[in-house]
Formats: C-alpha cells, sequence, structure tokens
C-alpha cells in the first residue's frame, strides 16, 4: 500500500480473495485508529459484510501487539536483506514483498513449527521455482523469434524477487528502467548488482 487512500479498495480484494479462494470469511476486523479505517466508505463495507469493527483504546498500542510483532518482524527481515543487497531503498516495495514471501516459507513457533503456506497450500509445493540470492546480478534472456543474429540476446538486470501469479523471477533493469518477469534468467549469485552503498543504510524506519 503506497497511500493510505488506498485501504478500501486493497480490503475489498482482500476479503473477496479469501473468499473465493479459502471459502472463508472475516467475521471481526481489529485495528488502530487510524482515520482510514472509520471513514463512511470503509464503515459502509464492514456493514454490508456483516463485519464487526474492533479497535484499540487510545493509547494503548499494546492491544494491537500481535499485529505490531509481525510488522516489526517483516521489517528487520526486510532491513537485513536490503543491507546485505546494498539495494537501494527505493526498491523497498520489492525488499518488503520478498521478505513476506520468505517468512511464508519459514516454520513458525506460532503455527507449532509448521509452515504457514504448506498449511494454506497444502498440495502445492513450496517453491515454484529454486530460490535466488536477492539483489544479485542476473541475465534475463530474450526468446523472441525473428531477432536479429547479432544483437545480445540478454539483458543484465538485478533480481528483485518472486512473481505471485506466475512461475518466474521479477528481474529489473536500471538500464531501460523496467521490471521483467521470466523463468528463463541466469544468476551470478556471488556479484552483488550494487556495491555497497551508504544509499542502503537509511532502511524503512
Amino acid at each position: 500500500m503506497k497511500d493510505r487512500s488506498e485501504l478500501l479498495s486493497i480490503f475489498t480484494s482482500f476479503l473477496n480473495e479469501i473468499k473465493n479462494q479459502f471459502g472463508q470469511v472475516i467475521k471481526i476486523l481489529r485495528s488502530d485508529n487510524a482515520k482510514e479505517y472509520f471513514s463512511s466508505a470503509f464503515s459502509n463495507v464492514l456493514s454490508s459484510h456483516g463485519i464487526l469493527h474492533q479497535s484499540t483504546c487510545p493509547h494503548t498500542p499494546q492491544q494491537n501487539g500481535i499485529a505490531k510483532r509481525k510488522n516489526r518482524h517483516l521489517v528487520e527481515t526486510a532491513r537485513t536483506i536490503l543491507l546485505h543487497a546494498n539495494v537501494l531503498v527505493h526498491h523497498w516495495g520489492d525488499v518488503i514483498l520478498t521478505a513476506g514471501f520468505l517468512i511464508n516459507r519459514m516454520s513458525s513457533s506460532s503455527f507449532n513449527h509448521k509452515v504457514p503456506f504448506s498449511i494454506l497450500f497444502p498440495d502445492n509445493p513450496l517453491f515454484h521455482t529454486s530460490p535466488r540470492v536477492f539483489g544479485c546480478v542476473c541475465f534475463v534472456h530474450d526468446m523472441s523469434s525473428g531477432l536479429d543474429k547479432l544483437p545480445a540476446r540478454s539483458l543484465k538486470c538485478v533480481f528483485l524477487g518472486y512473481s505471485r501469479l506466475q512461475k518466474g523471477y521479477r528481474c529489473y533493469s536500471p538500464k531501460t528502467k523496467k521490471y521483467y518477469m521470466s523463468d528463463n534468467v541466469t544468476f551470478f549469485e556471488q556479484t552483488p548488482y550494487f556495491s555497497p552503498s551508504v544509499q542502503a543504510v537509511h532502511v524503512i524506519q
């Protein structure tokens, strides 16, 4: 979510997805007292689906402790990945998505050391593609037909994660300023794309 104004559309999509994918409904929503949770449009959506909205009492952040601990886990994992890979801070969205992707595929003490992804999708493999080192140099191959013989058939990119909806890797070319989704990629996992830089020090607060 890049802006708080996106809350309604994102929540509505999430509501529909869990109902369609898992046959489940949301009965209670717990949140802090941020104003976007109390807009008339958001309240109407909750009311139309029979969802009870419980909010924390003022000045009692501990009442939202589970969410805060999970958020801290996500941010700390993302910070570690970002600093290790020397990836520039403006790629923080890719780092957060990758951190969530990996956390969901690790055993959790909250689920008796089971893997969250396997609980939701017991028949699916943990990885559709082999895990790779975040931020490494990679080359995305262009397998299009009709190309001339001499031009390069691959594009140097930085590996920035995995696709949620495709069996491929999410790669970014600083040269073209475009993302490429592909499973036809050669990785140089020992070679970070970005050299050590102070730009990666000031990470998500």
